[in-house]
């Protein structure tokens, strides 16, 4: 009998030494193995035994690795499946992971590159089976915060490999806080979930938290919480972040923005682990850690008397740079890809393609907005499509300009550029401001700060 408490993995690899080799690797960790050289092998396991994850060789005899691949996605939907192949090639790639492999290995890999693979698959299982069994906690966590967990890291170029490696590591010091930097719409947050979700805290509450969008009346109330009475509306005892986060992780987006006030109390918390209730007197003890980001230059902030130099320091122990996509151009094609995937099946569209067209002009584009820019420029052009062939048409990509020297005519104001697109796109989307925000490729909470910084009022756009 299998026991359901060890993640199952099914070898299937017609090589038997490699299968044999892999198999014990896998005894000294908390896995169950089980080993097949042909398909008629695997598919008896996979009829006696409950399978977990899917090592499968994309070369088998008589029979693709992908056939097999898509036999496995319509029998046994819910099990994982990493391919791995000798012979790799992009397109195995692209095929393999638009067929549903979690993973994408190339032999010969070493065991620590199997590992990785495991830990974030097991990191995914897991989760999976604790969504099924966990009643919903009493806290700030709720199944719809557990469902925008992405689960998968996607990106082939070295520099957001390194950005993996460095999470990677940071999962290894869970006392560590981490400051993540990068332009908006880069995946600061999804790197975040993933240090979370890969570390020894990932059984407790990841808390992710706009630092900007606390209004000055609540703010210890949010982050410290409250005793019944202790002012207007505070009908009942309330945990805070700090206290919701204990064994768990907090997640501060836009630190920058932190209001100057709150910066002291979060030092002086996040060194003692010590915190107490707006009107109580008694303190409580809560391990948290802090996972920070920002798209600003925080040193800048630090020297404009904006940002306190001791909170820096005690948030950035560890710091990740995430570099913005027109930095790694390679990783267009797979970040296009996945969304078209996800569109694909969130639109009941399957079998679109993408023309190369499309990839090569996406190769010349600058992407202000990132990866969200690229999502929301992949979603839209799946609403546009017609057929079931992306053409360049339907991403409406403005080509670049072939002309270095800008003449007088050019030179314009970008603050009233940015007014007018803002007060333009308001408008198209009836004054609905998240409507408006998605179209524009930013955050809600920043469309509302630059309608607060430009006095954008909707009443009085015509």
């Amino acid at each position: 009998m299998t026991k359901v408490n060890k993640i199952n993995i099914l070898i299937l690899d017609d090589e038997q030494q490699f299968t044999e080799e892999l198999s014990g690797f896998f005894q000294d960790s908390d896995f169950e193995s089980f080993e097949a050289n042909t398909v008629e092998e695997g598919r008896k396991i996979l009829e006696e035994h409950v399978v977990d994850l899917l090592i499968l060789d994309v070369r088998l005899p008589g029979i693709s690795g992908l056939d097999v691949l898509k036999e496995v996605k319509v029998h046994y939907p819910s099990m994982e499946v990493i391919v791995i192949s000798a012979h790799g090639d992009m397109d195995t790639v692209i095929k393999a992971l638009r067929l549903g492999a979690f993973d994408y290995l190339r032999k010969p890999f070493r065991f620590i590159d199997i590992r990785i693979a495991l830990e974030r698959t097991q990191k995914y299982l897991q989760m999976h089976r604790k969504l099924k069994l966990m009643e919903e906690k009493n806290s700030l966590i709720s199944k719809t915060l557990e469902e925008k967990i992405d689960r998968q890291f996607i990106g082939v170029s070295p520099l957001i490999l390194d950005v993996f490696d460095q999470a990677m590591v940071a999962a290894n010091y869970p006392e560590a806080n981490v400051l993540i930097t990068g332009e908006s719409g880069t995946g600061k947050e999804n790197i975040a979930r993933i240090i979370h979700y890969s570390s020894g805290r990932k059984d407790h509450v990841f808390c992710a938290v706009n630092s900007s969008a606390i209004t000055d009346t609540l703010l210890e109330s949010e982050f410290f919480g409250h005793k019944k009475g202790s002012f207007t509306g505070a009908i009942a005892d309330k945990m805070g972040y700090f206290e919701v986060c204990n064994k768990g992780t907090l997640f501060l987006d836009e630190i920058a923005d932190m209001p100057f006030n709150l910066q002291a109390k979060l030092l002086r918390a996040t060194e003692e682990k010590v915190i107490t209730r707006v009107g109580d007197t008694q303190p409580i003890h809560t391990d948290f850690r802090i996972i920070s980001a920002t798209n600003f230059n925080i040193e800048k902030q630090v020297e404009k008397k904006k940002f306190r130099l001791d909170l820096l320091h005690r948030l950035n122990t560890l710091h990740i740079h995430i570099p913005a996509l027109r930095e790694r151009p390679e990783d267009i094609r797979p970040l296009v890809l996945h969304f078209v995937d996800h569109y694909s099946s969130r639109f009941n569209r399957p079998s679109m393609h993408v023309s190369e067209e499309v990839f090569d002009a996406l190769l010349k584009y600058d992407f202000p907005g990132n990866i969200r820019e690229l999502k929301n420029m992949t979603e839209r052009a799946m609403m546009l499509c017609k057929g079931s062939s992306l053409g360049i048409s339907d991403f409406r990509i403005k080509p670049p300009k072939t002309e270095n020297n800008v003449t007088p005519d050019e030179v314009v104001d970008l603050k009233m550029i940015e007014i007018k697109m803002i007060r333009k796109v308001l408008k198209s989307c009836n004054f609905n401001q998240q409507v408006a925000a998605d179209a524009l490729g930013i955050h809600r909470d920043a469309l509302s700060r630059k309608m607060k910084k430009y006095n954008i009022n909707i009443n009085k756009i015509e």
